[in-house]
């Protein structure tokens, strides 16, 4: 099991889950590299969860602690039930869900039968303004972890 994050509060830091398919690896590289620049913590569960280890029981230990979720939608990323999961359980914490498209326009995603309404009611941004999001994060780790 990775390495959890300390419940110190002088220690604690941003937790921000990235929800991928595994078609989309390489490019939920790149979104952890902007979490971690924008001064948060990522977790993404290529470089966290251990070869052998409980990936299930890893992803909700995360999950329980982050302080939001960042999921690239994706076509392909729709069919995973693992997405659909990650953002069930970010939204049963009531903790913010950032949807980041890419590959399918929010007006394609809002009239997609299936997709439920507490993620058609987010504000979606495609991922080439994923910089935004970036900066908003950013102002949010500077203000402190518990906001």
């Amino acid at each position: 099991m990775p390495e959890l994050p300390s419940d110190d509060p002088a220690r604690r830091q941003r937790l921000v889950f990235v929800s991928h398919s595994s078609r989309d690896t390489w490019v939920a590289k790149q979104i952890a590299f902007g979490i971690r620049n924008a001064g948060a913590e990522p977790f993404l569960d290529e470089a966290e969860i251990e070869v052998g280890g409980d990936f299930e029981e890893d992803i909700l230990a995360f999950l329980e602690k982050a302080h939001e979720l960042v999921v690239l939608l994706t076509p392909w990323a729709l069919e995973r039930p693992y997405v659909w999961a990650e953002i069930g359980a970010a939204w049963g914490r009531r903790i913010p869900i950032v949807a980041l498209l890419h590959g399918i326009g929010a007006s394609e995603l809002q009239s997609r039968p299936g997709v439920p309404l507490l993620l058609k009611r987010r504000n979606m941004i495609d991922l080439n303004d994923v910089d935004q999001y970036f900066e908003e994060l950013r102002h949010r780790t500077d203000r402190g972890a518990s906001i």
